[in-house]
C-alpha cells in the first residue's frame, strides 16, 4: 500500500518544528501546489497559537502534592549531603590517624618481632594483616548487608 502525498504532508505538518531540512523543503513545496493541505497546515498552526495563548492553571491540590513531593526531595538531598560530609570527614581522619600511626606501629612491630625473635617475614606479614584487617572486616560486614546502607531500606516499601 502507498502512502498518499496528502497523509505524509499532513503528518509533517503535525510534526511541527522537528522536521529535518528535507522534510521541511519537500513540505513546503507541496504546500505551495495543494490549497488543501495549506489550509490543513494554517488551521493547525492556529489551533497550537490557540493552545499557547490560554492560561494554564493547576488545580490547588496538585500544587499542594507537587510541593510536598519537592520539600520531601529536598530533604532527602540535603541529609545525603551531610551524609557525604560526615563520610568525607571520617575518611579525612582516618586518613590522618593511618599518617600519624603507620610509622609508630611498624616500629613496634619490627620491636616486637625483635622480642619473640621471629623473622622480618613473618611480623611484616602480621603488621601488612593489622593494616588491612578492619577494613576487610568492614568490607564483609558491608557486603553481608547488602544494599541496605544505600538505600536506606527502601526496597522494603
Amino acid at each position: 500500500m502507498t502512502r498518499d502525498t496528502h497523509d505524509e504532508a499532513r503528518e509533517l505538518i503535525a510534526l511541527g518544528e522537528s522536521l529535518s531540512d528535507a522534510q521541511q523543503g519537500w513540505l513546503r513545496a507541496h504546500l505551495e501546489g495543494c490549497e488543501a493541505c495549506r489550509h490543513y497546515a494554517e488551521a493547525v498552526n492556529e489551533v497550537v497559537r490557540t493552545l499557547h495563548s490560554m492560561p494554564l492553571a493547576a488545580d490547588a491540590r496538585l500544587v499542594r502534592a507537587t510541593q510536598i513531593r519537592v520539600r520531601f526531595h529536598a530533604s532527602r538531598l540535603r541529609e545525603t549531603r551531610e551524609r557525604l560530609w560526615l563520610v568525607a570527614m571520617a575518611c579525612l581522619g582516618v586518613g590522618l590517624s593511618a599518617t600519624l600511626t603507620i610509622p609508630l606501629l611498624w616500629r613496634l612491630f619490627a620491636w616486637m618481632g625483635e622480642w619473640a625473635g621471629v623473622s622480618p617475614l613473618i611480623w611484616q606479614a602480621g603488621f601488612v594483616f593489622f593494616f588491612f584487617a578492619p577494613a576487610l572486616v568492614v568490607g564483609v560486614l558491608l557486603l553481608a548487608r547488602g544494599t541496605h546502607l544505600a538505600n536506606d531500606g527502601e526496597h522494603l516499601r
